[in-house]
């Protein structure tokens, strides 16, 4: 029978805007702050999969950390680079090859929304010259249909953008670290209807790195034992509307977070209703509402009542984006799925502070989501 794949180590460097620090630098940081944690040295990892998108590649870092002739495979995949590394160096210690390895992520972006190139997208050059290719554009005309189809209020989105800078005060690596409320959140300027600017997360700074290790190399090391019960990342069906999409289909399918997630419970052996903790993607605040049902934790229409009745909250019945999720620490593209798996490694260690989840959570969950439909989820035990 094979054995779980653990989580032994876990680095982060704060996320959002770091003077005179560029976006490796932070990603070496993280790393030395992992291999602390692990009790480990460099020269015991003995392979890392890592990617940027904005800050040169990942394999580079082997100058500061040192030349030890490791295997280093730079990964890029969207939004869900962290979450695909993390994935592929699962499979790497699934494989009994290796023992111990490493997934990394960091990214410094400039000021500004993302700017986005079709033909990266197997797009033609018009779709980006009507203004396609903005993504606040595609996003508040996503949730727009959404809250339509399924009867719920624009305030839901308040709410959500509410409670993110509600946990983000409480979170030492987040960016917004202030409070926001619900009327300021609503009547700020509207960037793309219904979105208003409270509800979209920024380009932001980061980085993180997790030590991953066999269950013999963990206990071996003596440390917290994290176990990565699975490990997922699925594309879009047929029939799916995701980012970049230059139409919607008459036939409507799923999602490639539906398929990543069903998958993921699968080969968890459980279902949405033992998750304890719950790390959504949340570009927007529209992206946790859709997510919430995506991931089988509630119906579609359901969520406005999860979020009057703080369902969702650090004290609820499921907290979501205990940190305060992209909304509250930004989203630096190659650190992004990984930061949601730190915070659900120290949610599970019980060394939260100040936003622990109470009722000693022993299972926790992460989903992220990229262009043009990429989903990875992992789902953690302790």
């Amino acid at each position: 029978m094979m054995s779980d794949v653990c989580i032994v180590g876990a680095g982060i460097h704060p996320f959002g805007r770091t003077e005179g620090r560029d976006g490796m630098d932070q990603g070496i940081f993280a790393v030395r702050q992992a291999l602390a944690d692990s009790g480990i040295e460099w020269k015991d990892v003995q392979f890392a999969f890592g990617g940027s998108a904005a800050s040169g590649s990942a394999d580079n870092m082997v100058s500061q950390l040192g030349l030890t002739g490791i295997q280093f495979i730079n990964v890029s995949n969207g939004c869900a680079t962290g979450g695909s590394a993390l994935n592929a160096a699962v499979s790497a210690i699934k494989s009994g090859e290796y023992e111990m390895g490493m997934a990394v992520g960091f990214d410094k972006h400039p000021r500004g929304a993302f700017n986005a190139d079709p033909s990266a997208y197997g797009l033609p050059n018009w779709y980006g010259e009507a203004g396609y290719m903005l993504t606040v554009q595609f996003f508040g005309a996503k949730i727009m249909r959404y809250l339509h189809e399924h009867n719920i209020s624009r305030e839901t989105l308040g709410r959500v953008a509410e409670k993110a800078f509600r946990n983000g005060v409480k979170t030492d690596h987040a960016w917004r670290r202030s409070e926001v409320d619900l009327e300021t959140i609503m009547n700020a300027p509207m960037i793309c209807d219904p979105l208003t600017k409270y509800m979209f997360c920024s380009p932001a700074e980061g980085a993180v790195a997790l030590i991953l290790a066999s269950e013999k190399k963990a206990r071996e090391l003596g440390v917290p034992i994290i176990r990565l019960k699975s490990s997922v990342m699925r594309t879009r069906p047929p029939g799916s509307f995701e980012v970049f999409a230059a139409s919607i289909d008459n036939e409507r399918g799923g999602t490639a977070t539906e398929i990543a997630s069903q998958a993921a419970f699968e080969q968890a052996g459980m279902g949405p209703e033992d998750i304890d903790i719950a790390q959504l993607q949340d570009t927007e605040s529209g992206a946790e509402i859709m997510h919430m049902a995506e991931n089988g934790f509630c119906k579609p229409g359901e969520q406005e009542q999860w979020l009057l009745e703080g369902r969702s909250d650090i004290t609820g019945e499921l907290p979501i984006n205990t940190d305060g999720g992209c909304l509250a620490c930004g989203e630096p593209i190659g650190a992004s799925g990984l930061r949601q798996v730190y915070e659900n490694v120290v949610q599970l260690r019980g060394t939260a502070g100040a936003r622990q989840v109470p009722g000693d959570p022993r299972t926790a969950y992460t989903q992220v989501y990229g262009a043009p439909g990429v989903s990875a989820v992992t789902i953690l035990q302790r």
